[in-house]
This record gives C-alpha cells, sequence and structure tokens, in this order.
C-alpha cells in the first residue's frame, strides 16, 4: 500500500521574504524606537557582501556584450544599434533625473544621519567628462569608479569582438562567459541574504523617524510611474514617425509583450514573446529580431536607466545631500552607461544603483529605502525595458529594408502562412 508523501512546503520567494523584512522592519523599528540603530550592522555587512563584487560583475557583463557582437556588424549597424540604444537611454535617465526634481520624493523629512557619511565630489563639467577615461583599470576598479570600468569594458569587448572567432574557436569569450557566470551565482548567494539586510536597514530607518518614509516612497513610485508613461509615448510617437505607421496601432501591438514584462517584472522571461510578436506583428525580419532584440535585452535597459537616475536623487534628497548641475549630469550619464551588461539577478537593478553611490557621493543605506518597493518599480520599469528594444528593432528594420509593412498592416499573417 502506498503511502502519501508529505506535501511540500510552499517557499517565500525572496521578492516576499524582502516584502515581508521591510513591513517586518518598520513595524519593529517604530515600537523599539532610536534603540533598534545597533541592528543595522547586519544591513551594512549586507551592502559590503553586494558592492565587493560589482566592478568585476559590470566589467565582465559589458565586455561580454560588446565582445559577442560579430565583428561584420560593427560597422554601420553597429552604430545604429548604439545610437538608438543610447536615445532611449539618455531619455529615460534625464526625464527620472528631471522629475525627481520636480517632484521631490525625498524632500520633508527630519535629516537622516548615516554611519559612514560619504563626502560628495566637487568636480567642474570639464573634469567629469576627463574622468569618464581611466588612468589605470585596476586603480579604478579599487576606487569603485563604475563609469571607468563601463569605459574600458566597452573598449575591450570591442577588441574582443575583432578576435573572438581566430582560429573558429572563441575561447576567451567563452571563458568569459564562466567566468561572467560564477560571478551572477555569487550574487545569487548574498541576495539569499536580503531579507535579513532589509529587515536590519528599515529597522534602523523606521526607529529613526517612524512611519514618515511611507509618503516619499508613494510619490517615488508616481514619479517612476509618470515618468515610463512619458518615455513610452515619447518613443513611440518617435518610430511610428520614423517608420510611417499609426502610433496607436504600434501601440496596440505592444500590449502582449508589455503584460509579460509587467507580470513577470523580467526581461530575459519576456524575450521570446517580445521576438515573436516583433516579426509576427511589428514585421520585423527575423535577421533584424535576432540580432536586436537579445542585444537589447543586455546593452538597453531605458527603465533600469530612469530607476538609477530618479533613485539617486531621491537618495540625496532623502539624506540632503546637495546635487548641483556637473553631479547631476554625471547622474545621467552613468544610468545610461551602467544599463550596459544588465544583471539577469534577483535584484539586479538595486544590486547596480549600490555600486554606483560611492561614486555620486551617497551612502549605500539607501538601498533599504528603495528595495521596500522594488518590486513594484519593476512592474513598471520592465515595460520600456522590453517595449523600447521591440521599437528600435522596428526603426533599424525599416533602415535595412527588413520591415514587412504587409505583415504590421495585417494583411499578412506569417503565423498562418510559415510551412
Amino acid at each position: 500500500m502506498e503511502q502519501n508523501m508529505p506535501a511540500k512546503k510552499p517557499r517565500l520567494s525572496l521578492t516576499h521574504g524582502i516584502l515581508l523584512a521591510t513591513v517586518l522592519g518598520m513595524l519593529v523599528g517604530y515600537f523599539v524606537g532610536p534603540a533598534i540603530a545597533p541592528i543595522k550592522i547586519f544591513g551594512d555587512i549586507f551592502l559590503r557582501l553586494i558592492q565587493m563584487s560589482v566592478p568585476l560583475i559590470i566589467l565582465g557583463a559589458v565586455t561580454e556584450a560588446v565582445g559577442q557582437i560579430n565583428p561584420k556588424e560593427l560597422g554601420k549597424l553597429g552604430f545604429k544599434l548604439f545610437l538608438w540604444f543610447g536615445i532611449s537611454t539618455v531619455l529615460a535617465a534625464a526625464l527620472g533625473l528631471g522629475l525627481a526634481f520636480v517632484i521631490q520624493p525625498g524632500v520633508g523629512l527630519p535629516p537622516m544621519e548615516t554611519a559612514n557619511p560619504v563626502q560628495p565630489p566637487t568636480q567642474t563639467i570639464t573634469q567629469v567628462i576627463l574622468n569618464f577615461f581611466p588612468v589605470n583599470i585596476i586603480d579604478s576598479m579599487a576606487k569603485g569608479s563604475m563609469i571607468q570600468v563601463i569605459v574600458f569594458a566597452i573598449v575591450l569587448g570591442i577588441a574582443l569582438s575583432f578576435n573572438m572567432r581566430d582560429d573558429g574557436n572563441p575561447s576567451l569569450l567563452n571563458g568569459l562567459r564562466l567566468f561572467n557566470k560564477s560571478l551572477l551565482t555569487m550574487i545569487k548567494l548574498v541576495m539569499k541574504t536580503a531579507p535579513l539586510g532589509i529587515f536590519s536597514l528599515m529597522a534602523w530607518v523606521s526607529g529613526s523617524m517612524g512611519f514618515a518614509i511611507i509618503i516619499p516612497l508613494a510619490k517615488y513610485l508616481g514619479g517612476i510611474a509618470l515618468a515610463t508613461a512619458i518615455v513610452m509615448v515619447v518613443m513611440i510617437a518617435i518610430t511610428a514617425a520614423y517608420v510611417k505607421v499609426n502610433p496607436f496601432k504600434l501601440a496596440a501591438k505592444l500590449g502582449d509583450m508589455t503584460l509579460v514584462a509587467a507580470t513577470t517584472t523580467s526581461s530575459a522571461i519576456s524575450l521570446p514573446i517580445k521576438m515573436q510578436d516583433s516579426e509576427n506583428k511589428l514585421g520585423v525580419s527575423k535577421k533584424i529580431s535576432n540580432l536586436v532584440n537579445p542585444l537589447g535585452m543586455v546593452l538597453n535597459s531605458a527603465g533600469q536607466a530612469l530607476f538609477l537616475s530618479m533613485g539617486s536623487i531621491m537618495i540625496a534628497q532623502f539624506f540632503h545631500i546637495e546635487m548641483p548641475l556637473p553631479r547631476a549630469i554625471q547622474v545621467v550619464t552613468i544610468s545610461t552607461l551602467a544599463c550596459m551588461g544588465t544583471l539577469a539577478v534577483p535584484g539586479g537593478a538595486l544590486v547596480i544603483l549600490a555600486s554606483l553611490m560611492p561614486t555620486l557621493g551617497l551612502p549605500p543605506e539607501g538601498i533599504a529605502i528603495l528595495a521596500s518597493v522594488d518590486w513594484f518599480r519593476g512592474m513598471i520599469t520592465t515595460i520600456p525595458n522590453v517595449d523600447c528594444d521591440a521599437l528600435i528593432a522596428l526603426i533599424i528594420a525599416k533602415d535595412e529594408g527588413e520591415f514587412n509593412r504587409d505583415i504590421f498592416d495585417g494583411k499578412i499573417d506569417p503565423t498562418k502562412s510559415a510551412v
């Protein structure tokens, strides 16, 4: 007689764990008060574990993303890809920055003390631009200068793309992929401790100022949603005008991938439906879709750029840190470049923001505030991450003569005509 197997207990997902830790941390901190402050050490340890490998992760991910482009595609087509990817991400980052100054989600709270205050850099615009370029990449990584790491990775990736197919053996690229995979596995292990780290940091925040933190978070999510809507309207309008199609019809054809992006909060999971709809609804050829959409998942993250810029300004406002024009420009630039090599791990955007905060003169404790609503933020910002890739694929297809207008207009159904 067979015995009934005991039912497996449902496991708590990382997202739900972070949300639960946020609520519990705020409650415990509120009732205990300032005496809860010593618990913050666990959050500080978590932040250090996150930050310790980020320079290597960004170096490896960006180098791999650029290096895997076929050298034959690095000419005119490669320029077009980077141009359009740059337009969408700069637009999103600038909007996030501008709306953060208008909405001011972090303003109106009492001064928040940090155990590790960071001295904001004071630089002219010329110095900011010059500092994009490293003198010594090892020194740049040691100092956590992410923008210099990214610039070096782009140049290294271009060089790698010309050598990766020598003798038909792209061994260096394969080795780089394995290295990146190992680093991401390490981050995944560290992220398992996120609920404990977030609980500690949120208890500290709530113990210091009570539930007043809820208002800034609501303003922050509202700003993210508004900026996302503006980005999508502008990108759809630009694409429709460039390709000469109806913008409302174009927006409707993005419906399925938008829904998948919002519900899964994952650009990777959305990739199959994005490629399918690009070819079967937008009329993009398989050749262009296969190149632009997967590459866009790594190099074009407009939603993440928006999050990085708005999140940075909110944290600066929260800790009463001045943000003059040169540093604001630096925020937009770094937010744009940091979107190359998006981390495909839970909380990847938070990891990148944590790595950029020292460069921007921001205290890493601010991560806990944004992490508490990061799942809701992800629902919003994944949409431009996915949809802008498909729109850029349509623009490139039009340029390269790879756009089938009959498919877009519904005169041909490729799912029925395919053999």
